[in-house]
């Protein structure tokens, strides 16, 4: 099982990012919670099979139609 962190930073919030996101996870079968930042960017934590997690990362790298994705940091989980 593998699990990361991600900060997800640009146009992220006013476009549902955050429910993009959880729909993606939860279609993918992976665990995890997703949450809007004050400081305008998008934070999740994302748990499951490291090939699956690592697809969800890919996946935010892009966002929903909408979104601008600027930067997406990886903190991985142990």
């Amino acid at each position: 099982m593998a699990s990361v962190r991600l900060r997800i930073s640009g146009r992220v919030q006013g476009v549902g990012f955050r429910y993009a996101m959880q729909s993606e996870a939860t279609r993918r079968g992976l665990n995890g919670w997703v949450r809007n930042r004050r400081d305008g960017s998008v934070e999740a934590l994302v748990q499951g099979e490291a090939a699956v997690v690592e697809a969800l990362v890919d996946w935010a790298r892009r966002g929903p139609p909408g979104a601008c994705v600027d930067r997406v940091e990886v903190e991985l989980g142990s």
